[in-house]
């Protein structure tokens, strides 16, 4: 009887290790998007590059059953243009529909317990999503770096 106790505490302890563990990732996934826009924000074409390969690695790390495979596709697409490219103008064009892709993925999966702010910036015609509220526009980073407006904040 203990033995069989024992052997389902195991079994459960590694399912809901895994489970953490998808939530981990989910949240390292939203923050290395986050890192990008930052990069995109500093106008920092190499950091964005590397963390944009930090993020295909995170994403190829995400079980697939949470995220689906033309989501997947999408921005496996969107961040490998932006980590190819060590041209500022050339990964803030990805961006746009790499954010449009994570917009869609954060709307579908709980990527955090934190608001993810969904703004806009009117000179692009383009979203992003930020971790605040305050505007640090990723499309043309210190040139006009307030521009824009949070449209929706998701919870």
């Amino acid at each position: 009887m203990k033995n069989i106790f024992f052997i389902v505490a195991m079994l459960a302890t590694a399912f809901m290790q895994k489970g953490f563990a998808q939530e981990n990732v989910k949240t390292q996934l939203l923050h290395s998007y986050y890192d990008i826009k930052n990069a995109m924000v500093a106008g920092n074409a190499n950091t964005a590059s590397i963390k944009a390969e930090e993020f295909v690695k995170t994403l190829n790390g995400i079980d697939t059953k949470i995220i689906n495979e033309a989501t997947r596709d999408a921005l496996l697409k969107d961040a490998g243009h932006i980590s190819g490219s060590k041209d500022i103008k050339q990964q803030r064009e990805h961006f746009a529909p790499f954010s449009a892709n994570m917009y869609d993925l954060t709307k579908s999966v709980k990527l955090s317990d934190q608001p993810v702010y969904y703004a806009y910036c009117p000179m692009k015609k383009s979203y992003w999503l930020s971790d605040a509220p305050a505007i640090k526009n990723p499309y043309y980073g210190s040139s006009m770096l307030t521009c824009g407006k949070v449209t929706e904040t998701i919870k």
